[in-house]
């Protein structure tokens, strides 16, 4: 059974940190790429990156997210893990993760995705 979930939101103060989780199961991070969204209140989904853990490249990060992330994964865990710094308000959303069909990142992977799995709730307080 392929499954995702997104854990680790919480309520932070604008400034602060968060590491989100996506956890898998049924497939491997080495086969699949994962991308990671979000959806503020009221607004439409935004695709904020894509990672490949074949090789650990970190692909196409959104413009109000550059600079203030770090992906990595823990294959052990079948885990990939998104590290967020310099929090904003406008960074209030629920965070989800889907897998991309392709090992590598396409241009287009928000378009490729097949699988995912209930976001988890971040709130920025300023």
């Amino acid at each position: 059974d392929v499954q995702l979930q997104a854990s680790g939101g919480g309520l932070v103060q604008a400034g602060g940190s968060l590491r989100l989780s996506c956890a898998a199961s049924g497939f491997s991070f080495d086969d699949y790429a994962m991308g990671w969204f979000r959806q503020a209140p009221g607004k439409e989904h935004e695709a904020l990156l894509c990672f490949s853990g074949r090789d650990g490249s970190t692909d196409y990060v959104a413009d109000s997210m550059k600079g203030r992330v770090i992906v990595s994964s823990d294959n052990a865990k079948n885990t990939v893990y998104l590290q967020m710094d310099s929090l904003k308000p406008e960074d209030t959303a629920v965070y989800s993760c889907r897998r991309v069909l392709t090992i590598m990142c396409p241009v287009s992977y928000y378009y490729n995705t097949d699988v995912w799995g209930e976001g988890t709730l971040v709130t920025v307080s300023s």
